[in-house]
């Protein structure tokens, strides 16, 4: 980027040179403006009063940073399609379809595709709202096909068609339309006439495969069943096979009568648990699995394997051995390796006679072709979404610019126009911090943005109407900060108007004006022999109380007043007298015979050397506080300083103003006339002394 080929006009913006952005050829040559002299080299997507719409538009390359190549092609490209450049300083949200410059390919293309929108719409006119270009879901509405690759019911005349997308729907998954209807992509299509001919192949090799199902339509249950008890059968056989083993085992493998009489004082009905424990039938030498004295707690199960399977098999007996069983289960294999090799399970719940029906029909490619119908109009719709982008653009895009080429937004303090960075205001302490700043991160944000050398206050803001919390802080530049402090509460409004209740979480301290800093020497001075005092007062009370508390423990007799030791206190007050009285003779001879007026001198100087230099260092910082690192903090990357002198600080921050009234105050403390006379009498007699040891008067009492 360079700035030789175009001539730029610029302007002194708070305390800094910044290029100005005053017609439509300044914002069609932002390409040739030199990176160096941007205010801001990128800004987040997130976070700011602006139109997510827009900031998503300008984000091209969706990194959630929007920066000067993007800004810049997004310039060439506006004032590449618009006739009279200079509509885009003005914001509109209306355009005349006259402005569009049919002699650039694509301003003609934009100018088709908005004729095309106001068409859709059922609108005559010759200009186009940014409300018409938004709503895709309104233009699309009675439009067969859009351009997006997804039919719906509404794109086909064909009624059993229609009534075939909305099965694959169902079945297959579905896709959004522009026209907000539910719709099918070809994915959609060639998944769902894959799922059924999988399917369909799945159930025939079971058809042509007797031993698939060996118990017909109830093979799947009959196998359930089987499985409900196996492992308990499998048990049963083991403790069989120990007592032909060992005659003497039947004891220890048999129930255990003792843990069924540890409950058999409760209610049995309720120890089913316990009850399960045992094996399922009595075991025994033979190793048959008797069909009756099956335990209580696994009759009903072994009931549903009995009626299912062995019933069918065994018809007749009684009972069953472990080869019996085992080749009972073996006859599941089968149907278990088919089960597990199925396919297509999302149209199963379509019978097979439908999908053999649909499969037969073979309508897939009727319908793949009106995807591709669909598709064909894809530039077309795409024209009409860029009309959108186009009138967005046109409404916000030398909004945005003012807020980041140049920050004439921010210095202007239009309260209806504010920077994008602004989240609202603060009312706190008698005051209105007109500048606060939303904050993700409040732990990272205050170390760099103490370097600001503004007095911050960091929030948490609650809304019970919407049920959130957002940190902000604010920006304070006038008024007293001495009741200021984490905890306080205030009240946040943010643009729209919604109250949130904030809470003072921490303050970068910082001055704020002149005047606190002149003050401020002696408020830290006071602060401190006050703090001294309360200190020293708390602990001569602290320790009277437990000298007291000691002598009632002890129940001591008061002890006799002791002259000497009261003789030397006030021989130590005298000498403190003393030595205060000297010092205050030094300084009166020292200045004894001074003209009057020169005590002023005297004084003025005094106070110019405790509060100079702290008034020096506020007013040097108060020159240089800069929103830069402020905004850095939050993701900006800012080029330029962004200065908040004194007198431009002052608009930053309103502070209550009460007029002057005269009113009564029906609390206020009586003064008595007695009390004037004695003030003004003490008055008078210190003026005199004063004279009189400067030696600007003379005791009349003395000649």
């Amino acid at each position: 980027m360079n700035d030789n080929n175009y001539k730029w006009e610029y302007s002194r913006i708070g305390g800094v040179t910044r290029v100005n952005l005053r017609s439509g050829e300044d914002i069609a040559h932002l390409g040739e403006l030199d990176q160096k002299l941007w205010t801001v080299l990128s800004c987040p997507t997130k976070g700011l009063e602006f139109d997510a719409r827009t900031l998503e538009l300008l984000d091209t390359d969706g990194d959630g940073k929007i920066r000067v190549p993007e800004i810049v092609a997004a310039a060439q490209w506006l004032t590449s399609v618009v006739k009279d450049k200079d509509l885009i300083l003005k914001g509109e949200t209306v355009f005349p379809l006259a402005q569009f410059n049919t002699e650039n390919e694509e301003g003609a293309k934009l100018l088709d595709s908005a004729r095309q929108i106001l068409a859709n719409l059922g609108l005559e006119k010759d200009e186009i709202a940014l409300e018409d270009t938004l709503d895709s879901c309104k233009i699309f509405e009675k439009s067969a096909f859009n351009g997006d690759g997804i039919i719906t019911a509404a794109s086909t005349g064909d009624e059993e068609l229609g009534k075939l997308i909305g099965i694959i729907i169902e079945k297959a998954g579905k896709a959004a339309d522009r026209s907000g209807a539910d719709g099918v992509t070809a994915d959609n299509i060639n998944k769902f006439y894959d799922d059924l001919a999988a399917y369909s192949a799945w159930q025939a090799a079971a058809e042509s495969n007797e031993a698939v199902h060996p118990y017909g339509a109830d093979t799947a249950a009959a196998l359930a069943a089987c499985e409900a008890v196996k492992d308990k059968v499998a048990d049963y056989f083991m403790r069989c096979k120990l007592i032909a083993f060992n005659a003497d085992a039947a004891s220890v493998v048999d129930i255990d009568l003792a843990k069924i009489g540890a409950v058999s004082d409760q209610n049995l009905a309720g120890q089913a648990e316990e009850i399960s424990k045992a094996p399922i039938a009595r075991p025994c030498a033979s190793g048959i699995l008797p069909f009756a004295g099956i335990n209580p707690a696994w009759k009903a199960a072994f009931d549903a394997v009995k009626a299912l399977v062995l019933d069918k098999d065994f018809a007749g007996k009684d009972g069953i051995t472990e080869e019996e069983w085992n080749a009972t289960l073996a006859k599941f294999g089968p149907y278990t390796e088919w089960a597990a090799a199925k396919a297509g399970a999302d149209v199963e719940s379509l019978s097979l006679e439908e999908i053999r029906a649909i499969l037969s029909a073979d309508r897939k490619a009727e319908l793949l072709a009106l995807v591709d119908a669909d598709k064909a109009l894809e530039a077309e719709a795409n024209g009409i979404d860029a009309v959108g982008k186009f009138m967005l653009l046109m409404r916000d895009f030398f909004k945005l610019l003012n807020n980041y080429v140049t920050f004439s937004q921010f210095y202007n303090r239009d309260p209806e126009n504010r920077a994008i960075f602004e989240a609202g205001k603060l009312y706190i302490d008698q005051r209105c911090c007109d500048l606060c700043i939303r904050v993700e991160n409040m732990g990272a944000h205050a170390g760099m943005a103490g370097l600001s050398g503004m007095f911050l206050i960091y929030c948490t803001c609650t809304s019970k109407a919407k049920a959130e919390k957002m940190n902000i802080v604010a920006v304070m530049t006038d008024g007293p900060v001495n009741n200021l402090r984490p905890g306080l509460n205030g009240v946040f409004y943010d643009c729209e108007g919604n109250d949130w209740d904030a809470v003072v979480t921490s303050i970068v301290d910082n001055p704020i004006s002149v005047k606190q800093a002149f003050w401020g020497p002696y408020r830290k001075f006071a602060n401190m022999i006050s703090d001294k005092i309360t200190k020293k007062a708390e602990e001569k009370d602290a320790s009277g109380n437990a000298l007291l508390a000691a002598k009632a423990e002890d129940g001591a007799a008061k002890q006799p007043m002791d002259p000497l030791k009261y003789a030397s206190t006030f021989a130590i007050v005298g000498v403190a007298i003393g030595t205060v009285a000297g010092g205050l003779a030094a300084v009166v001879a020292a200045v004894k015979g001074l003209v009057w007026w020169k005590w002023f001198v005297i004084i003025a100087a005094i106070l110019l050397v405790i509060s100079g230099p702290a008034c020096f260092i506020a007013w040097r910082k108060l020159r240089k506080r800069n929103l830069g690192p402020v905004l850095n903090a939050n993701g900006w990357a800012v080029n330029s300083s962004v200065l908040v002198n004194i007198l431009f600080g002052g608009t930053l921050t309103t502070v209550a103003k009460y007029p002057k009234v005269k009113m009564t105050d029906p609390f206020k403390k009586e003064c008595h006339a007695g009390r004037w006379i004695l003030g003004i009498l003490i008055a008078l007699i210190a003026a005199a002394a004063v004279l009189f040891l400067t030696g600007t008067i003379s005791c009349p009492f003395c000649k």
